[in-house]
């Protein structure tokens, strides 16, 4: 198993673990950024907000998270993490499914101008 990382646009993400129908992530959030609205086929996800406050979106309805909030987001459902504020978020993404590849995204609206793959 190689954990790894990626930098991106708006911040980026640690893989701490993973296994057979689940990853767990480190996500760091830039302020003022946002990760694209996505939905995936494979995989739901169970946030877990660490530091910050987290604005997410999720099938249209904005809900905000502070640390220690969980936050589920369904299989397939569109949803986005948005942080508005000054300081860095951190969130911890549980990822649970047949299948967690970075290639299971479809973007549907994206800042930095990535198609519907894991750019």
């Amino acid at each position: 198993m190689s954990l790894h990382s990626e930098d991106r646009p708006w911040g980026s993400w640690h893989v701490l673990d993973e296994g057979q129908g689940y990853k767990v992530k480190r996500i760091e959030v830039n302020p003022h950024s946002r990760l694209s609205y996505q939905t995936h086929e494979h995989r739901s996800e169970h946030w877990v907000v660490v530091t910050g406050k987290a604005t997410c979106i999720i099938e249209g309805e904005t809900t905000i998270a502070g640390p220690g909030d969980c936050v589920e987001v369904a299989l397939g459902e569109a949803h986005r993490i948005v942080n508005a504020e000054d300081e860095p978020l951190v969130i911890v993404e549980i990822q649970r499914g047949e299948y967690t590849g970075e290639d299971d995204i479809c973007r549907l609206e994206d800042d930095y101008g990535r198609g519907d793959s894991a750019q």
